[in-house]
């Protein structure tokens, strides 16, 4: 089967797009299509960007502010992935990691070896939700096209962002035979013949960066949520990530070092996976409602749900591998 094949790095990741027909000129022009818009995207919603439009919400001192169609559906998404998650998926703590110091984009950046980081880490327990619980103080008026908030209460969209941008390319893509959209490890996946010609998705394991499970996916989503990527050592030598108990602000070791979770969606994907993680072992598996897998600090992989009856796939040659 001829698909197009692009890939480009866009919002701290790589972005990958597999597109099949009616026509491969018509799947090129999609490509490109959906390649300006990660780039819109990007622009408009990165908080590393002083310039963009997240920023400048965040900065405006007024209490209801005009926001444009993007940014009102990104800031629900965050709000729906808050409330989905009971506050654990919490997209105002961008102070807090700021104060644990992921300011600058980290893409290209080498993290330190997760192994190192396990063995120096806290006493291990599950994160919990905030009691200030800002996200509930934003509310979105499409009517109106304005965002209001307490003025000084910052919104970060990335912990939703990848799987919102993969879920609006799946929209575009939806008259093509078959398509993948892997937007930094969140992927979706659809099209009239994806049923019948599932893709082989390839889980990548947080420690040994091997491959540790194969998924044959030909509709809906899949993500995965890990320490090993985004890791690094403050001023005082210790090891940060990216992933906040809510409750404290600070980096959240629970006993897991990544999720993967499907989904009907990737932002629903993302969610659940980041959710699980924060929740730790004994609650993860709660949080995967269509199947997923934990990944212990041993390492060991633990199938979930829809996942747990299934036996292990062949393994071919790697294609699809990420982590967020």
């Amino acid at each position: 089967m001829s698909e197009h094949d692009v890939s480009f790095d866009a919002m701290g990741s790589r972005v990958r797009l597999l597109i099949g027909g009616p026509d491969i000129e018509g799947a090129v022009e999609a490509g490109e299509r959906a390649r300006r818009f990660v780039a819109d995207f990007d622009a408009r919603l990165s908080r590393f960007r002083p310039e963009c439009e997240l920023c400048a919400l965040n900065r405006d001192r007024r209490a209801r502010v005009p926001a444009s169609a993007l940014l009102r559906t990104a800031v629900s998404a965050g709000l729906a992935a808050a409330e989905r998650s009971g506050g654990l998926v919490d997209p105002t703590l961008v102070g807090q990691i700021e104060a644990a110091g992921y300011v600058e984009s980290l893409a290209g950046a080498s993290a330190p070896p997760l192994a190192a980081a396990l063995a120096e880490a806290p006493a291990r327990h599950p994160a919990s939700s905030s009691p200030v619980a800002r996200w509930r103080r934003f509310e979105v008026d499409d009517a109106a096209g304005t965002i209001a908030r307490p003025p000084g209460t910052r919104f970060d969209t990335g912990g939703t962002g990848k799987g919102l941008a993969a879920d609006l390319i799946a929209a575009q893509l939806s008259g093509h035979s078959r398509f993948v959209v892997d937007c930094g490890g969140d992927i979706r996946i659809g099209g009239r013949d994806a049923g019948a010609n599932p893709y082989e998705i390839f889980v990548e394991h947080p420690l040994s960066g091997g491959l540790s499970y194969v998924l044959r996916l030909g509709r809906g989503a899949v993500a995965t949520s890990g320490l090993s990527v985004r890791i690094w050592r403050d001023g005082d030598g210790r090891y940060k990530h990216h992933l906040l108990d809510p409750a404290s602000g600070e980096p959240a070791w629970t006993g897991l070092i990544g999720v993967t979770a499907l989904g009907p969606s990737a932002v629903e994907a993302e969610t659940l996976a980041k959710a699980a993680l924060l929740s730790g072992p004994a609650r993860a598996r709660g949080m995967l409602a269509c199947g997923g897998l934990l990944v212990h600090d041993s390492g060991r992989i633990e199938p979930v749900g829809a996942l747990a009856g299934r036996p292990r796939v062949r393994l071919p040659q790697p294609a699809w591998v990420g982590v967020e």
